[in-house]
């Protein structure tokens, strides 16, 4: 009786190539890394070490068909450039906007960069989406650290922050943040990327064509910068209650003050701790489903207002404008610092950060 070796294809693997080179601050040439992982059901997600930054992520639709379904660039050099609207970056160290750049912490004051008008918007001029992470690569995990500096874009201590990749068997791509600091200091990092689930190039006729619900019965007031003013309002009865999913061509035009939506969402959640259903986001066109899951208390749900109107944006082969996607960033509330009632955004020596979103992907029939 023969014996025969049969080779049977793991679940889930990682290949690692180069994404090519930049030069720094320094003039030191810099080479960058990208991840490719995919599994058996034809699922596809690569992740650079630049900016820890997801560019590409390819699901099939209900026929079969695969498309990227995310906002990005085929190069170094085009994420290095101005057309870059923060596109599968990783984002710290705090998450969308700090009144004026400007907190207390125990009675010292703390002035940040401001690169959003008067304002500090996703870590400053050059956040976590703008530096070059270590990486390992660990079975089907994808490790990324960077070590950020003491002041560093005005922040105080030193943050060893860690963002794990994963893509399971099953099409969901978990991502769980880490960080640890030397001194007290706001932490609040999320994922910046821009879904298209008709297409990442298909644009705002087929953004328009997406239901979204949302697991929130309140959102955070802001004022015409986008500062929150401290106030939880009630969704019922308005354009932001999206408790039941609603078409955004049905919606999206009548979001008061506003091309569009860009508001933080209060999560609805059993506890303080557990990972809850925070998204779904269905394209009957293609049937692809997206649903979003976090233990973070708030999500900023965006729908892409202010990309390019003129469509000069061009990314993997497509054109980019605005409408063109959206996004869903599982965060702690904007300006969190500045708010005693807002959930706590301080880090302290001897405590660990932690955030886990979970992106899993279906097609209804």
């Amino acid at each position: 009786m023969s014996c025969r070796k049969v080779f049977v294809k793991p679940a889930v693997w990682i290949t690692v190539e180069d994404f090519g080179t930049y030069k720094d601050s320094d003039g030191k040439t810099r080479n960058v890394k990208r991840f490719t992982f995919e599994n058996i059901h034809a699922t596809t997600v690569q992740v650079i070490n630049w900016g820890a930054t997801i560019t590409t992520i390819k699901v099939p639709d209900r026929n079969g068909k695969i498309e990227d379904v995310i906002t990005g660039f085929d190069s170094i050099q085009e994420y290095l450039g101005k057309g870059n609207g923060y596109y599968g970056s990783t984002i710290g160290r705090v998450a969308n906007r700090i009144a004026k750049g400007r907190f207390n912490i125990e009675g010292v004051d703390y002035q940040l960069a401001t690169n959003n008008g008067a304002n500090h918007l996703h870590g400053g001029i050059q956040g976590f989406d703008k530096v070059l992470w270590n990486y390992h690569v660990n079975g089907t995990q994808l490790i990324l650290t960077y070590l950020s500096p003491n002041l560093e874009e005005g922040y105080p201590g030193d943050v060893l922050a860690t963002v794990t990749f994963q893509l399971t068997h099953d099409n969901q791509f978990k991502i769980d943040y880490k960080a640890v600091t030397n001194k007290i200091t706001p932490v609040n990092m999320t994922n910046h990327s821009y879904f298209n689930l008709g297409g990442h190039g298909s644009g705002p006729d087929s953004l328009y064509q997406h239901e979204v619900t949302i697991n929130a019965d309140r959102y955070t007031e802001t004022d015409n910068s986008g500062i929150p003013t401290g106030k939880l309002i009630d969704v019922s009865g308005t354009i932001f209650d999206l408790r039941v999913p609603r078409l955004l061509a049905d919606v999206i035009s009548k979001v008061p003050d506003s091309p569009g939506y860009d508001h933080n969402y209060c999560v609805t959640r059993a506890s303080s701790q557990d990972v809850a259903f925070v998204a779904r986001v269905l394209h009957r066109p293609s049937g692809r489903i997206l649903e979003i899951y976090s233990d973070q208390p708030g999500v900023q749900f965006y729908t892409g207002n202010f990309m390019p109107q003129d469509k000069s944006s061009q990314g993997k082969g497509a054109t980019y404008c605005k409408h063109g996607a959206f996004c869903l960033e599982t965060q702690i509330y904007p300006d969190a610092i500045n708010h005693a009632n807002f959930p706590n955004v301080l880090l302290r020596p001897g405590e660990e950060y932690r955030h886990v979103a979970i992106y899993k992907f279906l097609v209804e029939n």
